[in-house]
């Protein structure tokens, strides 16, 4: 696998995904939604080694009242550390489209796994094209409203 590309520009994709979640919500970052093709959200988790809370924009995938998400970071060989975090935390906040709310953490295989996978492609093409980057299989998580 070409995991050059991935780590190349993991810092710049890093710093691209802080300046959108800082755009949220007003003209910019609603720009950079349409340039992703894609509805996205806001994510806010604590940092599992600062304490910090950290936001990220992800693509918005519904499945009912869930929100789906997977770990790609971009065909990146390591687990994004918002994923990390997540996965630590078992608890997160999203926002979408102005509203708030708490979810929980839980990361789906299987069957499960694989639904929830083609219903990520469906809203955002590239996962299948991330998987293709990494040797890794991409966790797939269900966000729950708590």
């Amino acid at each position: 696998m070409n995991h050059y590309a991935s780590s190349v520009f993991a810092p710049g994709a890093r710093a691209f995904s802080r300046f959108h979640a800082r755009m949220n919500g007003n003209v910019v970052g609603k720009v950079l939604d349409l340039y992703f093709r894609a509805p996205t959200f806001a994510l806010t988790v604590r940092g599992r080694k600062s304490g910090q809370p950290r936001t990220v924009m992800l693509i918005l995938t519904r499945r009912g009242d869930d929100i789906l998400v997977g770990g790609s970071n971009g065909g990146n060989p390591k687990l994004p550390a918002w994923y990390l975090n997540l996965r630590d935390a078992g608890v997160a906040t999203v926002q979408v489209a102005g509203e708030e709310w708490a979810v929980t953490f839980r990361e789906v295989e299987g069957t499960e796994r694989d639904e929830c996978w083609t219903l990520l492609n469906s809203t955002y093409r590239h996962f299948d094209t991330y998987q293709q980057l990494t040797d890794r299989k991409i966790p797939v998580a269900v966000l729950e409203r708590a």
